[in-house]
């Protein structure tokens, strides 16, 4: 008795020879960065002011220059959601247009620190010898200075000088970014000496690149991890130092607004204890944004670098 055989129509799956590709770096450490729900938050956080201060003004009816006399030190309302300061002016407006002047200060800051830095950083560690040693003893000085002393003395003489405030807003960013740089110099100095003994450095040789190709596209690169999270929280940096000194009236002054300047109504007793809705707003801003930054800042050193967790 002889038995047939059925033929198994089932499709055969041709075996995987290449197991799928798990992204590149920086698609992992977004996926790890979206796993950090505190992160995540100061990131909504951070856009949702940076909304609030460059596009909410263009929606309030009032504008920051305006004085009305006759509503001079009014308590919050219906028509002024946040009162209204000693020359009448609305607080809510003022209050954005101050962050978008102390939210620019600490990013430009940032941007001019991270290129001074990280340029002076790589032509340190790969020169080495004497170029090193004089790049890092002026970061060494500078860094020996105390900074915010340094940032009132300069601010005094920018008084004294009667410098426009206009022009202060650039000068206080210049004076930020001069400070930020040799801590960001020493951090890329050491990261290039470490990247220059690899092997591809070895095929940049062999290939006969130049010095500014090698630093530039092959060394500087792979620092970028480094520098986005020393750029994070030299923002929040930023934004306290320009707002202790627009406090202390040696940043920004009126008519220019800031977060700091406006803090400055808590300098009077009587407003400090009965006007509270004058110096609260700019000082929970202050206090919200700075945080959220350095959250932020911490959930990008968790993804970008998962070993540097918990240190």
């Amino acid at each position: 008795m002889s038995t047939q055989l059925t033929p198994n129509l089932e499709p055969q799956t041709a075996p995987r020879l290449f197991a799928p590709k798990p992204g590149s770096p920086w698609l992992q450490a977004f996926r790890r960065l979206r796993k950090n729900r505190l992160a995540m938050s100061g990131l909504g956080f951070i856009l949702f002011m940076i909304l609030f201060c460059f596009i909410g003004p263009f929606f309030s009816p009032y504008t920051h220059a305006k004085i009305n006399v006759a509503l001079m030190n009014q308590p919050p309302s219906s028509s002024h959601w946040l009162g209204t300061d000693n020359l009448g002016r609305d607080i809510l407006t003022r209050l954005m247009l101050a962050g978008r002047i102390s939210l620019t200060v600490g990013i430009a800051s940032m941007i001019l620190s991270i290129v001074l830095g990280s340029t002076l950083g790589a032509i340190a560690g790969f020169y080495k010898g004497v170029v090193d040693a004089v790049i890092m003893r002026v970061a060494d000085i500078l860094m020996t200075i105390p900074g915010l002393p340094l940032l009132i003395i300069m601010g005094a003489v920018l008084s004294s000088w009667k410098v426009p405030s206009d022009q202060r807003l650039y000068i206080v960013m210049l004076m930020l970014s001069l400070l930020g740089w040799p801590g960001l110099a020493r951090l890329v100095r050491s990261q290039i000496l470490s990247l220059r003994e690899r092997e591809f450095m070895l095929a940049t040789e062999v290939l006969g690149l130049r010095d500014r190709r090698k630093m530039f596209r092959h060394l500087l690169p792979n620092t970028i991890p480094l520098l986005i999270v020393v750029a994070t929280l030299n923002v929040a940096g930023a934004i306290l130092s320009e707002s202790v000194l627009s406090y202390l009236g040696l940043g920004v002054v009126p008519p220019t607004a800031s977060w700091g300047n406006m803090m400055d109504a808590a300098n009077s007793l009587i407003d400090f204890q009965k006007r509270p809705w004058l110096w609260i707003p700019p000082g929970t801003a202050i206090f919200t944004t700075v945080i959220a930054i350095n959250i932020v800042g911490d959930g990008l050193r968790d993804a970008l670098d998962p070993k540097m967790k918990g240190r």
